[in-house]
C-alpha cells in the first residue's frame, strides 16, 4: 500500500508488536543476535504482565521454560529471582514427567521482565499503539535472494502507530496476544477489551485480511480473585512448596526466598446446582459467545455440564505476592455474571464471607490458523512478518515465550541473509510446538502436555541445556557465563562418569552396580568417595544416564530414523500440480502446509503412505 510520508520516522531492523511473554522474548532475542530492535505495546507498565495465573511452568510447560533458558532467554532467571513457591510436580514418576512449576510474585515478575528488556543493547522500548501494517509487492529479486519469498505476495517495510509515525523494518513480529478485536463478557455484559481495564486492538486484524490472513476467534477465561483477609484458611488444606526448590534457569544456584503456602478448598453439590440454574446467563451456553475456548482448561461452568457425576472440583487457592492481600482461584475460571460469581463462593467452606476483588470473564479474541506459516514462525503471504504466542492459537505464557524466542531469532537471522534455525522434535519440546502448530493447525487453544512429545525419554527438563545450549552458543543466544557454567558441567559429568567406570562397589564396577533399579547415588559415593565432589546437577545427569541408558539408547535409534527421513528436503516451491496421481486432497494440504520434509508431510493429518510414496518418488526422479 501506498502511504503519504510520515511527520515522524523511525528505523529498526527488527519491529516487534506487544511486549507480554512472546513479545519480550522474541524482542530481547533479535537484539541478542546484533539487530536493532523496537519493542512497541500500547502500556509500559504491562510489559511481562501475568494476564490470568501467577505461575510459571507446569506438566510439560515447565520444559519449555527449560529450553528457553538453554537458549539465553528471560524467562527461567525470571521466576526464580521473583518466585515464591516452587514445586517439582510428578516427583514419584520418573526423570522424563519431572515438571518445575513456581508461584510468582506478579508484580515483582513482570518488573523484572521490563528490566531485563530496558537493561537489554540494541533494543528500544516504546510506548505506542500499532494502527496498521506496511507492505510492499515482493520483487523477483527477494525471491531469488529467499527461497521462502518465492510464494510470498508482499513483504513486510513497516508499521504505522498512532499520531502519524511510520517504523521502518525488513521484519516485523506480531505477539498481539488476546487484543486483536477483543470482547470481553461477564454474564450478559460485554466490552471491548483483552484484559480486565484495558482496551482492543482493531487496525492489526483490518491490515492482516487486507493481505489475504485469514482469521479465526478464540475464547479464554480468567477466575475471580479474592481478597486473603476475608477467607477462613483454617477450613482449608494447606499445600506448601518443596522443601528443596529447584530453579528454573541454569545459571541459578539456589533458590532462596521465603516460600509462601498455597491452599485447597472444593466445590460442592449446592455450587453445581447453582451454577446449573444459571447456565442460560452464561455466555458460552447462552450463544452469546460460540467460539472455542481451551478444553484442558475449562471453565466452571463447562466443568459441571462435562463431569455431572463428579460432586466436587478442587480449587487452588494461589497468592499473587508478597505485598498484595489478591488470591487466584485455580480451577474456577467462569463468565458467568457478578451475582451468580458472589452467591458461588458463599456456598463454598472457607470461603463463605470471600470477598472478590476482581470478577472472572471470558475473552473473546482473533488469532491466525497457524498452518499460514513457515516452521522458523514466518507468513508465507508476507515476507518478513513473524507471528508468535496467542496469535497462533496457542495457550500459556511458556508456550509464548517459546515461540517469540524462536521468531526473534529468526527474524534476525533472515535480514542478515542467514538461513533460519528451528529445533527439531527430537531435539525440544519448542521443536514439538512449532511442528504441532504449521504441520496440523489447531482447532482449539494449543496446550503443550508431555504426550505430545513422542521423545520424552530424550527430551527432560533436567537436560536441557544439554540438548540446546551448544546450538544456542552457535547462534550467539547465550552469554559468556553462560558459556563458562556449561562447559564446568559437562567437563564434571565427564569426570563423573570415569570415576564410575573406575571405581568399584562389592567387586563390580560402579557404573554397573548402578543400573540396578534399588541402588541410589548415595550408595555408590560410600565406596567411591572422590564423587562427592561433584555437583549435584552433574551427578543427577550421570545418575540418568546410567540408571535409563536402554530406554535411552532405544529412543535415540527411533530419532536417528526419524532423522533420515527429514533429511529428504522438499523445495518450499515444490509444485504438487505436476503429480497428477496424487489424491486432491493430498495435493491441498501439501499445498497449503507446503511441509519443508518427507517427515513434516508425514505428519500432515490425513496424509497416507501412499501420498509420501508419490511424492519421494517426484522428487528422486527430479533429483
Amino acid at each position: 500500500m501506498t502511504h503519504h510520508q510520515p511527520q515522524n520516522r523511525y528505523d529498526y531492523d527488527v519491529i516487534v508488536i506487544g511486549a507480554g511473554h512472546a513479545g519480550t522474548e522474541a524482542a530481547a532475542a533479535a537484539a541478542r543476535l546484533g539487530a536493532k530492535t523496537a519493542l512497541l505495546t500500547t502500556n509500559l507498565d504491562t510489559v511481562g504482565q501475568m494476564s490470568c495465573n501467577p505461575a510459571i511452568g507446569g506438566v510439560a510447560k515447565g520444559q519449555i521454560v527449560r529450553e528457553v533458558d538453554a537458549l539465553g532467554g528471560l524467562m527461567g532467571e525470571a521466576i526464580d529471582a521473583t518466585g515464591i513457591q516452587f514445586r517439582m510436580l510428578n516427583r514419584r514418576k520418573g526423570p522424563a514427567m519431572h515438571s518445575p512449576r513456581a508461584q510468582a510474585d506478579k508484580k515483582a515478575y513482570q518488573n523484572h521482565i521490563k528490566w531485563q528488556i530496558e537493561s537489554q543493547s540494541n533494543l528500544d522500548l516504546r510506548q505506542e499503539t500499532v494502527e496498521d501494517l506496511l507492505t510492499e509487492p515482493i520483487t523477483e529479486a527477494d525471491q531469488s535472494a529467499r527461497e521462502h519469498a518465492q510464494l510470498a505476495g508482499h513483504k513486510i517495510v513497516g508499521v504505522r502507530v498512532r499520531g502519524d509515525a511510520v517504523y521502518y523494518a525488513s521484519a516485523v513480529i506480531l505477539t498481539t496476544g488476546t487484543f486483536l478485536q477483543a470482547i470481553m463478557h461477564t454474564g450478559e455484559a460485554q466490552s471491548a477489551g483483552g484484559r480486565a481495564g484495558e482496551g482492543t486492538t482493531t487496525g492489526i486484524s483490518g491490515a492482516l485480511k487486507r493481505l489475504g490472513f485469514q482469521l479465526e476467534r478464540f475464547k479464554t477465561g480468567t477466575p475471580p480473585r479474592l481478597n486473603a483477609r476475608t477467607i477462613d484458611y483454617s477450613r482449608l488444606e494447606i499445600q506448601p512448596g518443596d522443601e528443596d526448590p529447584q530453579p528454573f534457569s541454569f545459571l541459578t544456584d539456589a533458590i532462596t526466598t521465603e516460600q509462601l503456602p498455597c491452599h485447597i478448598a472444593h466445590t460442592n453439590e449446592a455450587v453445581h446446582d447453582l451454577i446449573r440454574a444459571n447456565l442460560s446467563r452464561a455466555p458460552m451456553y447462552s450463544g452469546q459467545i460460540d467460539s472455542r475456548g481451551p478444553r484442558y482448561c475449562p471453565s466452571i461452568e463447562d466443568k459441571v455440564v462435562r463431569f455431572a457425576d463428579k460432586t466436587s472440583h478442587q480449587l487452588f487457592l494461589e497468592p499473587e505476592g508478597f505485598q498484595t492481600h489478591e488470591i487466584y482461584v485455580n480451577g474456577i475460571s467462569t463468565s458467568l455474571p457478578r451475582d451468580v460469581q458472589d452467591a458461588m463462593f458463599r456456598l463454598i467452606p472457607g470461603l463463605e464471607k470471600a470477598s472478590i476483588m476482581r470478577y472472572g470473564y471470558a475473552v473473546e479474541y482473533d488469532y491466525c490458523p497457524p498452518t499460514q506459516l513457515w516452521p522458523h514462525l514466518e507468513s508465507k503471504a508476507v515476507c518478513g512478518l513473524f507471528f508468535a504466542g496467542q496469535i497462533n492459537g496457542t495457550t500459556g505464557y511458556e508456550e509464548a515465550a517459546g515461540q517469540g524466542l524462536i521468531a526473534g531469532l529468526n527474524a534476525a537471522r533472515t535480514i542478515a541473509g542467514r538461513s533460519p534455525w528451528v529445533p527439531s522434535r527430537q531435539d525440544a519440546y519448542l521443536g514439538v510446538l512449532v511442528d504441532d502448530l504449521v504441520t496440523a493447525g489447531t482447532d482449539e487453544p494449543y496446550r503443550m502436555f508431555t504426550s505430545r512429545a513422542e521423545y520424552r525419554l530424550l527430551l527432560r527438563q533436567d537436560n536441557a541445556d544439554r540438548r540446546l545450549t551448544p546450538q544456542g552458543d552457535e547462534l550467539g543466544l547465550i552469554s559468556t557465563l553462560r558459556r563458562e557454567k556449561f562447559q564446568d558441567k559437562v567437563a564434571q559429568i565427564q569426570r563423573g562418569r570415569e570415576l564410575l567406570h573406575q571405581g568399584r562397589v562389592q567387586g563390580t564396577p560402579a557404573d554397573v552396580y548402578l543400573r540396578r533399579p534399588e541402588v541410589t547415588w548415595d550408595v555408590i559415593c560410600e565406596s567411591v568417595p572422590e564423587l562427592q565432589s561433584l555437583d549435584s546437577n552433574a551427578a543427577e545427569q550421570c545418575c540418568i544416564d546410567i540408571k535409563y541408558a536402554g530406554y535411552i539408547d532405544r529412543q535415540q535409534l527411533d530419532v536417528d530414523k526419524q532423522n533420515r527421513l527429514s533429511e529428504k528436503r522438499i523445495p518450499a516451491s515444490f509444485n504438487y500440480d505436476r503429480i497428477v496421481t496424487l489424491r486432491n486432497e493430498a495435493r491441498e494440504k501439501f499445498t497449503r502446509v507446503r511441509p519443508l520434509s518427507l517427515a513434516q508431510a508425514k505428519r500432515i493429518s490425513g496424509i497416507t503412505p501412499a501420498d509420501i510414496a508419490l511424492v519421494l518418488a517426484h522428487l528422486e526422479r527430479k533429483s
